[in-house]
This record gives structure tokens, C-alpha cells and sequence, in this order.
């Protein structure tokens, strides 16, 4: 991997990462009006792909056939990256406190390194598994989770279960674009992801409650739609397709502790924006999350990785021919909870 492409993909995933957490801010004035998390994510991720649609469109250039040769791509990125790791997040905060539920989903890097040691056969090399320990050590500063009592076994499967989600996630991102733009992948899988919730929510698997009131954002008084179409652009839109671009440059492991930058990000907006506690203890943990990602990314080895994962895990549909890219690759309701759920796969 090229220096050059290092450092752009970089730079774009921290666009991602801080497009991510602003969503907590803005979000949870509609949530306290009465908004169910899952109505509140259905929207936001509709507005989100319908937003990137024209994007697409253009970015597609009439070749309409890629969307037909990375249909695997989409429908993983759809179903599991957008949808189903929100379900059983949302499932996991009903029977878990918050702290621990984002705890677990966000240990996706974690299964990455493992899943790559595994199937590869191969040990991490020593600044991958000191990265991924100060990561994980800056991430429970940042998160401070907090629970009493014995938790409940369930609870921690979702959790779990939204952390695989995460993981399939970034690895379905990172995968050889078939000639599919990263913007055309996020607006499908956003649309379709959209769809596939607000059928889950009409048949009452889970609440879906969407008050059409006034909420208080930022000291003002707006409609509902302001702050969903906010978080549905910004929010959502930019954050998952910079996400895939980046994804694609850096691979799924590096990408995904990037990610983890989400929770600090949403630390910061709800302290600027809604007048938060930001602690010293989460100062720390921010620091040694980016020291996690420093050692991580001083990872230089050309051996089997990323590549691996994303080619053994999810392989191309039969000998589908790969195009060339369209265009050139550039990648709940809670207090100051990021997730690009209510915020959170992959995801």
C-alpha cells in the first residue's frame, strides 16, 4: 500500500469518523420528543441514500451492469451492514446499559485481527496486538460503560452480534469495488437497508414510533424533519460512503479502528453542541485510541491480511467479470453515543 494512499484513505476515514458522531447530537432531541430509535435510523438512512442517489447516478456513468456484478456486495452491505447490526443493537440496549452495548459492537477491529489470525494462520504482528490493546483501553475510557448486577445473557449475544455485524461491515466495504463507486454502493445499500427496517418496524418486530412534533435543537425550536434531514445528509450520506471509500484504501482492519474515532467524535459534539461534560479520564482514552491507530497503521507488512479476509470471507459470485471503476476511488438514544445507529455496520 502506498504511502500517498495511506494518508488520503486516512484523511477521509476521519472525515467519516466525525461525520458519524454528529449524529448523537443532533438525534436525540427527536428521540426525546418521542421518536423510537428504530423510525428515527429508518428515516435518517432513507434520507441518507435517496440524498447520494443522484451521486450514484452520475458516478455510474450508464454503467448500470455494476450494480448487477457487486449485487453480493450490496445486498451484505444492505442487509447486514445497515440493517440487521441496528436490529440487534437496538435489541441489545433494551436488556444491557448503553456503555456496554457500544462497548461490544465496537469491538469489531478486535474480531478483524482475530478472524485474520485464525484463518491465516498467521500471528499479528507485535504493533497490531499493541494497537488493538490501547485501542480497546482508550475505548473503555471514552465509553466509561457502566452496569450493576448480573447482565443479562442476551443482551450481550445482540451485543455481540452487533459487533460481527460492525465487522462484516467494514470487510464488505473494503472489498474490490467491481467497478461499483463507493457512493453507488453506500446509496444502494442505504436504500435498500432503509426499506428493509421500515418493513420490520411496520410489522411490529420492534417500536416504531414517529411523533411529528416540534423538538429543540441547539437552543432553537424546528420541525422534526430539520435534524433528521441533518443527520440523514451529513450524518449518514457522507458518513458511510467517505466510510467505504476509505475502507477500500486502507482495508478492513485499519479502517475499522479509524472508525472507533466515532465515539470520541460524538464525546466532543455533545460537549460543544450540547453543553455535555467532556472528562479527563475521556481526553485519555482518545489519545490512546489514536495511539492504537498509529501502531496499526505502522504495520507494514505485505503478507497476507485484509486481502484475505476479504477474499476467503466473501468471495465474488461465480467468474462474474470485474470492470474497471467508474470513477477513481477517493472511502440510542443516548448522551453523547455516536453509532451510526442513532447515531451505528457495517456498520
Amino acid at each position: 500500500m502506498k504511502r500517498s494512499t495511506t494518508t488520503l484513505g486516512m484523511l477521509i476515514a476521519l472525515v467519516a469518523a466525525a461525520s458519524f458522531g454528529l449524529s448523537g447530537a443532533l438525534i436525540k432531541p427527536v428521540l426525546e420528543a418521542g421518536w423510537s430509535p428504530a423510525a428515527a435510523v429508518t428515516l435518517r438512512v432513507l434520507i441518507g441514500g435517496t440524498v447520494l442517489a443522484p451521486f450514484a447516478i452520475v458516478a455510474l456513468k450508464s454503467r448500470w451492469i455494476a450494480l448487477w456484478y457487486a449485487r453480493s456486495r450490496i445486498l451484505l452491505m444492505a442487509i447486514i451492514g445497515v440493517s440487521a447490526t441496528q436490529l440487534v443493537y437496538f435489541a441489545a440496549v433494551e436488556r444491557i446499559p448503553v456503555g456496554i452495548a457500544i462497548l461490544l459492537e465496537y469491538m469489531a477491529p478486535l474480531l478483524l485481527v482475530a478472524f485474520a489470525w485464525v484463518t491465516t494462520r498467521r500471528v499479528p504482528k507485535p504493533v497490531v496486538l499493541i494497537g488493538s490493546v490501547v485501542a480497546l483501553g482508550g475505548l473503555i475510557l471514552v465509553v466509561s460503560p457502566e452496569g450493576s448486577g448480573v447482565l443479562d445473557p442476551i443482551g450481550i449475544l445482540f451485543g455481540a452480534s452487533a459487533a460481527i455485524g460492525a465487522a462484516v461491515y467494514y470487510v464488505v466495504a473494503a472489498r474490490s469495488s467491481e467497478g461499483l463507486p463507493a457512493v453507488a454502493l453506500a446509496s444502494a445499500g442505504l436504500l435498500i437497508g432503509g426499506i428493509l427496517l421500515g418493513l420490520v418496524g411496520l410489522i411490529g418486530l420492534v417500536p416504531f414510533d414517529m411523533p411529528m412534533v416540534e423538538v429543540t435543537v441547539l437552543g432553537f425550536v424546528a420541525p422534526w424533519w430539520v435534524p433528521l434531514l441533518i443527520v440523514g445528509i451529513v450524518a449518514t450520506g457522507i458518513a458511510y460512503s467517505t466510510s467505504i471509500m476509505a475502507s477500500e484504501m486502507l482495508g478492513s482492519r485499519l479502517a475499522s479502528f479509524v472508525g472507533l474515532l466515532e465515539v470520541v467524535t460524538a464525546a466532543i459534539y455533545a460537549w460543544l453542541l450540547l453543553g455535555e461534560n467532556l472528562s479527563v479520564t475521556q481526553f485519555i482514552g482518545g489519545a490512546l485510541i489514536l495511539a492504537g491507530i498509529a501502531f496499526v497503521r505502522s504495520e507494514r507488512s505485505e503478507e497476507i491480511g485484509d486481502f484475505t479476509i476479504e477474499a476467503e470471507a466473501f468471495p465474488s459470485d461465480g467468474d462474474e467479470p470485474i470492470l474497471a471503476p467508474a470513477s477513481a476511488p477517493l472511502e440510542p438514544g443516548t448522551d453523547t453515543v455516536p453509532l451510526r445507529h442513532v447515531q451505528s455496520s457495517g456498520g
